[in-house]
């Protein structure tokens, strides 16, 4: 005879599969479908800003501001902190010294926008739109020139921008996630970061797993602990550098420069990694 379930009994395990999922669902990328309706319309935000005095700092932080045209707006350095702005449009706008700490930032779109000196501690940046057609025009990438990284979780195709005397500790660029496919996304199998400028940025205990970092500049950059596993390091400019305790394991080092180096004898897998005879140190 067949094994069935009396309905009572099926809808009970129903109950239980549900609540098992919800339960691994993050607070940051729920399961879910997000809504498409902001608390707050475009229209009022702008004019907010506007109106904005010199020296005020307009606020709009713990808001739910997904799906907005919020493009070529000036943010005059304005308190976003822990905001929802999912798929949200910041086409060339000016982001400088904003505070976006612990803010979604995924599926948004950061063509041209300008993030020098904003504050992006433990926000997450998942699959935006980076570029205004398929050419991946550097010159429409964004600019996080000095801003605060730290603890950032980005899944994206960043190439070209300018992250000089940026604070990247602890960020991760790892498209790696202990759940695949998490909440909504759709996992990236690498983070493309070519022709990036880290010149003079802090990327202490970085993750850089699998990164795609062909021609990226790290001149005087502080890589201490870094992880380089995997990634592709073709052209990468490292003079200058310190790489104490950085993790080079299986990462492509072709044509990369190593001159002028500091800590290259501590590095980490270097004996385990391709084409270190073609680079420069």
């Amino acid at each position: 005879m067949p094994f069935q379930l009396s309905l009572p009994t099926l809808l009970v395990v129903i109950a239980g599969v549900v609540a098992t999922l919800a339960g691994a669902a993050s607070a940051e990328q729920p399961l879910a479908p997000v809504p498409m309706q902001a608390e707050i319309t475009a229209h009022a935000i702008t004019t907010l800003l506007h109106q904005a005095k010199a020296g005020e700092r307009p606020d709009l932080s713990d808001k739910f501001l997904v799906y907005l045209d919020l493009s070529e707006l000036d943010f005059k350095g304005a308190n976003l902190a822990h905001s929802d702005f999912y798929g949200t449009d910041f086409t060339g706008a000016n982001l400088s010294g904003v505070d976006l700490s612990g803010t979604r930032l995924d599926r948004s779109v950061l063509i041209r926008a300008n993030l020098s000196g904003a504050n992006l501690t433990g926000a997450t940046i998942f699959r935006p739109t980076i570029y205004s057609d398929l050419s991946d025009k550097v010159s429409d990438a964004p600019r996080f020139a000095g801003a605060n990284l730290t603890d950032v979780h980005v899944q994206a195709n960043l190439s070209g921008s300018d992250f000089r005397g940026s604070d990247l500790s602890n960020a991760n660029f790892s498209p790696l996630e202990a759940r695949p496919g998490e909440g909504t996304m759709t996992t990236t199998y690498k983070n493309i970061l070519k022709y990036c400028n880290f010149s003079g940025a802090k990327l202490h205990n970085a993750n850089m797993q699998r990164a795609v970092l062909w021609f990226a500049k790290f001149t005087g950059s502080d890589l201490t602990d870094a992880n380089f596993t995997d990634a592709d390091l073709s052209r990468a400019d490292f003079a200058g550098a310190d790489v104490s305790g950085a993790d080079f394991t299986r990462a492509d080092l072709d044509g990369a420069n190593f001159v002028g180096v500091k800590g290259l004898e501590d590095a980490k897998g270097l004996d385990q990694s391709v084409n270190f005879d073609r680079a420069a140190h």
